[in-house]
């Protein structure tokens, strides 16, 4: 599969199978995240992650309980230095990594933005000096996507110039 086929296929998924995600699937989504670039190749970043399912379950409950978080494979929790420059982006473009290699994968993702951040530190163990910028459920999908529609190029790129057209 090309990058572009990928890009098009990725589609977020809140409904998984009980299969979890198998070890060595976890490790080439967890090597596609540490090829990542970054900033200085710094990569500011750590991976928690979260496969035992009374441990997702307990990770619900922090994500406002949005049940697809205890029903995927896996859950990356994403973990960075607040005072390392970037390195909220820099988490970003390793997550994003994780995401289009599970497209390949055959597996499906859904990046959470709504959690307790106190509540994921305590269930986690995450320092106190570490932020918790984002987690991202994977899983075995239950379903097919239900695209959701985007904007047209037009509305999102300038040329030149803020306004600028082509």
């Amino acid at each position: 599969m090309d990058v572009m086929e990928a890009v098009r296929k990725r589609h977020t998924f809140r409904k998984y199978t009980s299969e979890p995600v198998q070890a060595e699937d976890l490790e080439k989504l967890l090597e596609a995240a540490r090829l990542a670039p970054s900033g200085m190749n710094l990569q500011p970043w750590e991976l928690v992650v979260v496969t035992r399912p009374d441990r997702r379950l307990l990770l619900m409950e922090a994500c406002n309980n949005q049940s697809f978080v205890a029903d995927a494979g896996a859950v990356f929790c994403g973990v960075d230095d607040p005072g390392a420059k970037w390195a909220d982006v820099d988490l970003a473009l390793a997550m994003e990594h994780i995401v289009l290699e599970a497209v390949e994968l055959g597996l499906g993702s859904c990046y959470i933005g709504s959690f307790s951040e106190r509540r994921v530190k305590e269930l986690l163990c995450i320092p106190r000096d570490r932020h918790v910028v984002m987690l991202l459920a994977v899983g075995v999908p239950a379903g097919k996507p239900r695209p959701a529609p985007k904007k047209p190029m037009g509305k999102l790129v300038h040329w030149e110039r803020y306004g600028g057209r082509r």
